[in-house]
């Protein structure tokens, strides 16, 4: 259940929260980059899932 009843749905899961720890760690896990990296990613990109996605790739790749 979503902490915020009026917010379920795409909009939710279209964001990473950054405040929870197993959702860090889960951009970590499937990127293959550190919890730290991916707490950077989301510091300078914001908590957009696609945007973040595509720069963790990036990050992996170079």
């Amino acid at each position: 259940m979503a902490d915020n009843r009026s917010q379920v749905g795409e909009p939710d899961r279209s964001r990473v929260a950054a405040g929870e720890r197993y959702e860090v760690q889960h951009l970590a896990e499937r990127h293959g980059i550190s919890t730290g990296e991916a707490r950077e990613l989301i510091e300078r990109f914001g908590n957009d899932r696609d945007a973040l996605d595509r720069e963790a790739e990036k990050l992996r790749r170079g």
